[in-house]
């Protein structure tokens, strides 16, 4: 085993970057995994009231997972990715036991935010890895090989493959496996990279940003509980929901403010100087929010307008998921630039979202949602890894555990706010029961399907005018191809970026 400053071998090189997408998708499937699991989870749990408190256990995880993410960028650059690797992955497993074991739903809650902890590490931290995996002679090439694309579609896939696999391991198994199967594969993620990482990096110890973090802590925390109780559990105009966005003003408000005077921000303003990084965090977040639309309230019609079960309907993600594994695959290989792959990404969402609004009906053939949901995961493809290899070559060296955080703190807040405004508009346009629909006799079912139907298209031309807003903001990026990384000499020296982020990465 080379000593802990040699260079990596290509084979280790091979296996970290395995290592790193087992951790992707462990995270990514946890994201999402109990939603399937919902009525074994409260059958044992608490028959009573237990379903009052499910939609907890995915907030907790979410909760938990995006107010730690703009502190993981700068532990990061502070202690070095290895350590902070390997310090959420033990957090994650931690959670994941403490799942497991769970007797009561409070139990399961607070385990959840537990796992959320190091979730949000798993999911970021690991992005950081992957890229300081890339040989320093291969730092000119924005060919995908560096595994950063390959990390976003792992993430993609997983988003879409966790529901059904929840589904699949309550029914043949027990809810408990959903958690208990993490212990394994994560022990073995942990050991390997123990052994395996040697990070070409040199952190630079400072003082942390506390209060910036705790401020952006906030803000996250506020923000996604208005996208989870606005209009469900609360009224959009009510003392709870005002509140909240009172807290979530004033808390972004503070935060930047600090960003401005703190000597080392947990954020620094200055990267938004970057046009790679300024243009990539705001299409990224657009991304988020369209993604929520297509995943989310195509299920939403498979299960209302067509009488599917969510296992059922949640493995009609399958072809986004193989869209979107084989389109990043080969688009590593073309070597087209970020700003061409970026183009053509929003594009095809935005025809994808056309497509919906215009062929989904009460009767649509279901190959066809199926063909169309392929295409969606080509879109979706084009982006996901693209912008993260984006942000990732711009970003100076020493900033780069904190860039690369913080486009995956914008895809969260899009996937949250989208999945919010989307959801008002689909139950503004249609007022009636949705659970109610099933039940329904004859001609009521049929004129209530088509209603609800009709609102849906509704919300698929809004995402085609989200995604062609990101077309509209991608022409910004840069022409050409960005080398790696951006603004930085081999050795982590700062080149060529604006004076105020040298100054911010020291």
């Amino acid at each position: 085993m080379p000593p802990p400053t040699a260079p990596m071998s290509a084979a280790h090189r091979a296996i970290a970057l395995f290592v790193c997408l087992f951790a992707i998708v462990l995270a990514v499937l946890d994201m999402q995994i109990v939603s399937a699991a919902a009525v074994p989870i409260v059958r044992d749990l608490d028959p009573a009231h237990g379903i009052d408190q499910f939609p907890w256990l995915v907030s907790a995880f979410a909760l938990a997972s995006a107010a730690m993410l703009p502190l993981y960028g700068k532990l990061c650059d502070t202690f070095g990715a290895k350590r902070v690797f390997l310090g959420a992955v033990a957090t994650f497993l931690l959670g994941s036991a403490l799942c497991g074991l769970a007797r009561s739903m409070g139990q399961l809650i607070a385990a959840r935010a537990v796992q959320g902890l190091g979730g949000g590490g798993l999911m970021s931290v690991t992005m950081v890895v992957i890229a300081h995996l890339r040989p320093e002679e291969d730092g000119d090439e924005e060919d995908g090989k560096g595994g950063g694309g390959i990390g976003g579609i792992v993430a993609g896939g997983g988003m879409a493959l966790g529901p059904w696999l929840g589904g699949f391991l309550s029914d043949h198994a027990s809810w408990r496996w959903i958690f208990y199967v993490n212990l394994p594969i994560g022990l073995a993620v942990l050991v390997a990279g123990a052994l395996v990482l040697r990070l070409p990096e040199h952190p630079v110890r400072r003082p942390l940003d506390w209060a910036g973090a705790g401020l952006a802590a906030a803000f996250s925390t506020a923000l996604l509980l208005v996208t989870d109780w606005g209009g469900k559990k609360y009224a959009w105009s009510s003392p709870e929901i005002v509140g909240l966005l009172c807290a979530a003003a004033a808390t972004l408000g503070l935060f930047l403010w600090r960003q401005t005077r703190a000597a080392d921000p947990v954020l620094p303003l200055s990267l938004f100087r970057v046009p790679e990084l300024r243009w990539g965090f705001v299409v990224q977040g657009i991304t988020g929010a369209a993604m929520m639309c297509a995943i989310y309230y195509v299920l939403v019609y498979l299960q209302v307008a067509r009488g599917l079960s969510s296992s059922a309907a949640g493995l009609y993600l399958l072809p986004m998921a193989v869209g979107m594994t084989t389109v990043g695959m080969v688009t590593g290989r073309l070597g087209l630039s970020a700003r061409t792959l970026t183009l053509a990404g929003t594009l095809t969402m935005a025809t994808v979202f056309v497509l919906l609004a215009t062929t989904v009906t009460p009767g649509t053939s279901l190959w066809l949602i199926r063909a169309e949901l392929l295409l969606a995961g080509a879109g979706f493809g084009q982006l996901i890894g693209t912008l993260v290899q984006l942000v990732q070559s711009a970003a100076p060296r020493p900033l780069l555990g904190v860039a690369t955080t913080s486009i995956r703190f914008f895809q969260t807040l899009g996937n949250a706010l989208g999945a919010a405004l989307f959801g008002t508009l689909l139950f503004r346009l249609f007022d009636g029961d949705v659970g109610a629909i099933p039940s329904l006799p004859g001609a009521q079912h049929t004129s209530a399907v088509t209603e609800f139907v009709h609102a849906t298209d509704v919300v698929f031309w809004c995402g085609a005018g989200v995604m062609l807003l990101g077309t509209v903001l991608a022409t910004r990026l840069p022409r050409g191809r960005t080398r790696a990384p951006a603004g930085t000499r081999p050795d982590g020296a700062l080149g060529h970026v604006p004076q105020e982020v040298r100054e911010s990465a020291g």
